[in-house]
């Protein structure tokens, strides 16, 4: 991308958010923030038993990671949050006006192998109906990219760095 754009890579549960924003964010040369980390306890123990968050648990957590965005504004970096809703979006958006979001996406089976694959994360396989339940994709009028997650963690990176330069390309502002 050819300004320091903060980028927050989305998805439902399982889709790679953790391992390809470290690589998104090596490529456009800015840090990486993880956005679980952002969580309180209280959320990450009722996800840990199997209970989805609601809207109320969220708040503080997209309120957070808005927050680190913001510090960013104009010095890029990357964040990793599910944003399932266009209203976190919103929220998101209304610290950091600049966001550009990279939703990162793939088939329920591909999602559901990888999760039941990966090792000491707190989300269970049992929640993700709720996550494709819940997601909204990007519309029309968001600022980012959908990028398959189909091939390898550094097939998606590059496809995610290729789309995001094409946004700031002079034909997708024509």
């Amino acid at each position: 991308m050819s300004t320091p754009h903060v980028v927050v890579v989305m998805g439902v549960a399982g889709t790679g958010k953790t391992t390809i924003g470290p690589l998104l964010a090596e490529r456009l040369g800015v840090p990486y923030a993880e956005g679980d980390d952002f969580h309180p306890e209280a959320n990450i123990e009722k996800m840990s038993a199997g209970t989805p968050l609601d809207d109320e648990d969220r708040w503080p957590w997209l309120d957070a990671i808005g927050r680190w965005a913001h510090s960013r504004a104009g010095l890029g970096g990357v964040v990793s949050s599910s944003a399932l809703k266009r209203s976190y979006r919103d929220r998101l958006r209304a610290e950091a006006p600049g966001a550009v979001f990279v939703h990162l996406t793939g088939s329920r089976e591909l999602i559901e192998d990888r999760m039941g694959h990966r090792e000491g994360h707190f989300m269970p396989t049992s929640l993700l109906d709720s996550q494709f339940a819940t997601l909204q994709p990007l519309a029309a009028d968001e600022a980012g990219v959908a990028v398959d997650v189909a091939g390898s963690p550094e097939e998606i990176a590059d496809r995610a760095t290729a789309a995001l330069a094409a946004l700031d390309s002079p034909a997708a502002t024509a």
